[in-house]
Parts: C-alpha cells; structure tokens; sequence
C-alpha cells in the first residue's frame, strides 16, 4: 500500500543539523586540523572524531590533543585554537559538506505536503545559516535555531519549542542523530526520529526513540505512518 503523505500535512518537523541533515565532519575535522596541525599535531582523521562533533569545537581541540598524548591546554592556548578554528570553518563551511544522500528528495516531499520545517542545532545560528545557505538549503525552512537563540539548547526541550515555534502536540517530529536530540523530544512531548548514519557516540537503538532510519528515502513514509498512531 502507498503511504499517506496527507497525513504530513500540518505537521511540524524540526531536524537536528550535524549528522543528520548534512554530514558536516569532513569540513569539521579539516579545521581542526588547520588549528592542531601548526601546533605540532598529525593530523586527525574524520574517523578518529565523527562520534565528538555533536560536542563541539573545544571537545575536538580537547580530542586531538588527548590523542597526540600531549599534556592539557592552557586556557589561552584553548582559546588560541578555537580562533585558528573557527576561522578555518567559517572560510570553507561547505567545502567537503554535504546534505546525506537523499535529504533533498525528502525534503520535497515533507514540503509538498504542508509539513512545517524547522532546524533545531547545537550549532551557532549564523554558522548554520551560512552553512545551509552555502548549501542552497535554508530557503526550506521556516526557522534555523540555534542554541543563542533559544533559552537554553538540546537536551533542553525550549530550544526544539523555539525551532517549531510554540508547544509541541502530537504532530511534533524532531528528527536528530544522537541523545541531545531524543531527549529534547521526548521531555517536549514530541516524536522522536533518529538517523542511524549520524554522529551519535552512542548506538542508536540505545537511544529512547520512537522510530529509527538508516536512509532518508525512508522517512517520509515512516514519519507519516508515525503521525497515524495514537
């Protein structure tokens, strides 16, 4: 049986932004690198940090560090790196990023019938926009929030009300990849989705979700089933 993609009509969905729309550790892990790497570091592989970028920037300086067995930075020395990375980021946010394989197709879909979109990230909110923005992506979606936009951020569930715009209610979907995001949900009332591809330090099925995806041309049909159950 085809799916019902009217019941999409209505609904509000927000998506997390790092590991679950756009697979972003490549440009990630390239700025770090551009702050470690003239600090005397090898350079760190996207596989040695995919699971930290959920934590941030300062995680992953803390990361590569850790694991060069080099003794704890300095607050200056933090705050050095920081500098050297963000301007990294910001100077090729999308150079290696891209949306997972088939986010855009879902997307249309989600959009062609009456969903509200909405992105809810950890992610600072000029960094996301210029992200999305670099991506051809923001025009789909009616907010971009980050965490200075919100009383507080993921796992606090105000930051997904900001992101849709009022209380959640039953046609509420946040859509994440990793624990912030399924506790976010589930303290706001709302379907929880997760990614299974994502960048979750954790296995997905260990997260309290109520429904797991391992491709995007699956979710569509599962977040309109979902919005069927009582």
């Amino acid at each position: 049986m085809a799916p019902d993609f009217s019941r999409l009509n209505g609904a509000r969905i927000a998506f997390d932004l790092d590991g679950t729309l756009v697979d972003t550790a490549p440009d990630l892990v390239r700025a770090l690198n551009a702050a470690v790497v003239p600090e005397g570091l090898d350079p760190v592989p996207v596989a040695a940090v995919r699971a930290m970028v959920g934590r941030g920037a300062r995680a992953l300086i803390e990361r590569a560090y850790e694991r060069a067995g080099a003794p704890p930075l300095s607050v200056e020395k933090l705050e050095s790196g920081l500098d050297a990375f963000m301007n990294a980021y910001r100077g090729g946010i999308a150079d290696q990023s891209a949306p997972f394989e088939g986010v855009i197709d879902a997307l249309d879909v989600f959009a062609a019938h009456g969903a509200q979109l909405s992105v809810c990230t950890n992610k600072p909110t000029s960094l996301a926009v210029q992200l999305l923005q670099a991506l051809g992506m923001a025009h789909r979606f009616v907010r971009i929030v980050g965490p200075e936009d919100a009383p507080a951020k993921k796992p606090d569930p105000r930051h997904l009300l900001a992101a849709i715009g009022g209380a959640a209610d039953r046609r509420t979907v946040l859509v994440g990849d990793s624990e912030p995001d399924a506790l976010a949900a589930r303290a706001a009332r709302a379907w929880c989705v997760i990614f299974e591809e994502g960048y979750s330090e954790q296995p997905a099925g260990d997260l309290v979700a109520d429904r797991l995806f391992r491709h995007w041309a699956e979710l569509p049909a599962l977040i309109a089933d979902l919005l069927e159950t009582p």
